[in-house]
């Protein structure tokens, strides 16, 4: 087309009305704060007000944390945001002030919103925070088939505005926090409320809102999880070792590192790689300098690290046959589905019946087949079905493994099918 033509083009464009098609997507407008971004809250009397402002709002509130992970040891929180109706928004700084028990009880009977709620509960759980009533964006977009359920995507997609990034993963401890920090957290809590209540009509629509408020309630009443045992088994590479004495070596180096990092409060990973501790258990160097050799114990190491470390290895080597730990840790459950077809062969065959309904269903209902139940307990129900399998002793079963009423109802009767089937 000649530029004669592309001038006439867009005058009859014009002339009718029309405008030609934009290949492009609309922007999505940035969400901005609303009422600009809040005073941090560090010192009691200004915790005192937020209490009184919160106790005196209605309606529910959107809660969200930061944490350092990466950067200190352990998971405490290092910010708290929170907004409610008739309050606002507020961001409390829990290093001045580390009890927010009053903050808690003043919101205590109020409905919490929080996108992943099974991340910032145990923080929030250490200052003093701790909802009777929740509602979980994040689970609740799972449940209504959301393909991508991020905070940010879920904005984005649900109500059409765009939230800043790049702020997820820095060093919340740092002090003081700079303000295009504040504003990315406060903006975390902007629009939660809004979520939620778009989410509960979509939920309600699809007859999954009493599914959500099930898993809510189980998720509010959860105890805090019990201390995992032997953890230094979770250390990356671990595959690579297979031999005892190897692993007293991880062990052994694994428990030192987490001695340094509580002691300097820093993350572990800082102190020491994951990848170094393998190195080191798979050579089980003579001495430091064989020690410095190795990936991960480079020349930036000082001497004393060097022999702190080699101390660890060398107590390893030192331990008799009888404390150095077993291959695998004890079995509570069924053994890995891998073995079973050898352990189990009708076993094996129930697991692969029962999977394949699982799956089926999920798709019919557009949620995550781990939602729907979790594989471990298909997995256990499988390596020890009732005696009778039916729909009752089967939802019995699948009750005692901490399925939630509406999940025994979805999957109860294909299961029972399933094992039926293979029965037969």
């Amino acid at each position: 087309m000649t530029d004669a033509q592309k001038t006439a083009a867009d005058t009859t464009l014009r002339a009718t009305g029309d405008s030609p098609p934009d290949p492009r997507p609309a922007p999505v407008p940035l969400l901005e704060p609303r009422e600009g971004i809040p005073p941090v809250t560090a010192t009691d009397e200004a915790l005192a007000e937020v209490v009184a402002a919160f106790a005196a709002g209605t309606g529910p509130v959107a809660v969200d944390a930061e944490r350092a992970s990466g950067y200190r040891y352990g998971q405490r929180a290092y910010l708290v945001q929170l907004r409610r109706e008739g309050a606002g928004s507020v961001l409390v700084d829990p290093v001045g002030c580390p009890d927010l028990s009053a903050l808690g009880e003043a919101i205590g009977d109020a409905e919490w919103v929080l996108h992943a709620a099974t991340q910032d509960l145990p923080c929030l759980r250490d200052i003093g925070m701790v909802p009777t009533r929740l509602f979980d964006t994040e689970l609740a977009g799972r449940l209504a088939g959301f393909a991508r359920v991020g905070l940010g995507a879920m904005v984005e997609n649900v109500l059409g505005f765009a939230l800043e990034k790049g702020h997820s993963a820095v060093d919340w401890s740092t002090r003081p926090l700079p303000e295009p920090w504040l504003r990315y957290a406060a903006l975390d809590v902007e629009l939660l409320v809004d979520l939620r209540d778009a989410l509960e009509e979509e939920l309600t629509e699809q007859g999954k809102l009493e599914w959500a408020r099930q898993e809510f309630a189980a998720i509010a009443a959860a105890p805090p999880p019990p201390p995992r045992k032997d953890p230094w088994r979770r250390t990356s590479g671990m595959h690579k070792v297979r031999r005892r004495r190897q692993m007293a070596v991880v062990r052994e180096l694994w428990t030192t590192r987490d001695e340094v990092a509580q002691r300097r409060d820093v993350s572990p990973g800082k102190v020491l790689g994951d990848g170094a501790i393998v190195e080191a258990a798979l050579s089980l160097p003579p001495n430091s300098h064989a020690l410095a050799g190795l990936p991960g114990f480079g020349h930036r190491m000082g001497r004393r690290q060097l022999e702190q470390w080699q101390a660890a290895v060398d107590r390893a080597r030192a331990l008799p046959e009888s404390e150095l730990p077993q291959p695998g840790q004890p079995l509570n459950g069924p053994p890995p589905p891998r073995a079973w077809a050898d352990k189990d062969p009708v076993a094996a065959a129930r697991l692969s019946a029962a999977r394949a309904a699982v799956t089926a269903l999920a798709e019919e209902l557009n949620l995550p087949q781990e939602n729907l139940i979790t594989p471990d307990t298909v997995r256990r129900l499988c390596w020890e079905p009732p005696a009778e399998p039916t729909r009752e002793t089967v939802a019995e079963v699948l009750s005692g493994h901490g399925a939630r009423p509406w999940q025994i109802e979805q999957v109860a009767p294909i299961l029972t099918e399933a094992l039926l089937t293979d029965a037969g």
